[in-house]
């Protein structure tokens, strides 16, 4: 470039430093919040279904097809010791749906927590496995309860926990796949025979406590129905969260309900994912069946969801 367009070009880009200089600060000042902070968004949402609720008997490929066709985005593999990851990975391929992660399927069994350290070890090669799994499906998540409290005082549970998943963080640093916790009627990080307006402050802090962007939240909405507001858990999770699953809780009949049809409160939810500008993974775990039952159920996550 000669030294005529060099100063052309310069004289182009003072004016354009100084709209931009002018206007800028106008905008800012009509705008309320602290700098750098998103307003509200609407919450980008893909609805999934937990591998066993399809209760059709069709093949791996078929029953890609089948959610396809209803209009769901992916699967959550809840039984991924017994699914072919090569198979699942082709039908995914052909269909566009999407497998996101899947769900530790021993974590009741063989808990992190257990007072016996063999059984907390063989939880721990179970985790690591699942870790595997769900990168080679091309999920990003292992959806972990991570103790329960018949195994000890709090303290006690949450420390052996945290100490088994932080041998685990090197291969899901690695591999790209995060630790998910549950909040899960477990007795643990809330009072099982408590009041229904509990905090979600034992369940942020354990979640810190990992210290490490590999462990996050994945906030079954419904779970906590009997013990707590969910909207307010969401506010109080916050950025923690991942990854949802989607269910109903009647407080007024202390048992599961349809989704929509309980009392969660499905409104201040969205306006709190709304506010963290959440996209991501809503997956249903609730009774499945043929292909009707999950229309239905894909027709409530619309309406609850947005």
């Amino acid at each position: 470039m000669d030294r005529r367009n060099f100063l052309r070009c310069g004289v182009v880009g003072s004016v354009i430093w100084s709209v931009t200089e002018a206007t800028v600060p106008a905008q800012a000042e009509s705008t309320s919040g602290p700098k750098n902070h998103l307003p509200p968004g609407k919450p980008v949402i893909y609805t999934a279904v937990k591998w066993s609720m399809i209760r059709e008997k069709l093949s791996i490929e078929d029953k890609f097809r089948l959610l396809k066709d209803l209009g769901f985005d992916g699967v959550h593999i809840d039984d991924p010791f017994h699914v072919d990851p090569r198979v699942a990975v082709r039908a995914a391929e052909k269909t566009g749906i999407m497998i996101h992660g899947v769900v530790d399927p021993t974590h009741w069994r063989y808990r992190l927590s257990d007072p016996n350290p063999a059984i907390r070890e063989r939880a721990l090669h179970d985790l690591l496995r699942c870790i595997e799994l769900s990168h080679a499906y091309g999920g990003n998540g292992v959806l972990l309860v991570p103790g329960h409290g018949k195994d000890g005082p709090e303290e006690v549970v949450a420390q052996r926990a945290l100490e088994q998943i932080e041998k685990a963080l090197p291969l899901a640093a690695k591999l790209g796949v995060r630790i998910l916790i549950e909040n899960v009627w477990n007795h643990f990080l809330y009072d099982h025979n408590g009041p229904a307006n509990q905090s979600a402050r034992r369940l942020v802090e354990f979640i810190d406590r990992a210290n490490s962007p590999w462990v996050g939240s994945f906030f079954d909405i419904g779970n906590h129905r009997k013990y707590g507001v969910p909207s307010q858990w969401i506010r109080e999770l916050g950025l923690r969260i991942v990854k949802l699953d989607v269910k109903d809780y009647d407080t007024r009949t202390q048992k599961w309900a349809e989704i929509g049809e309980g009392t969660v409160d499905w409104e201040n939810v969205r306006i709190e994912l709304a506010k963290l500008n959440f996209h991501g993974w809503a997956t249903a775990e609730v009774g499945g069946g043929d292909r009707k039952r999950l229309a239905k159920i894909r027709e409530q996550m619309r309406k609850v969801l947005g």
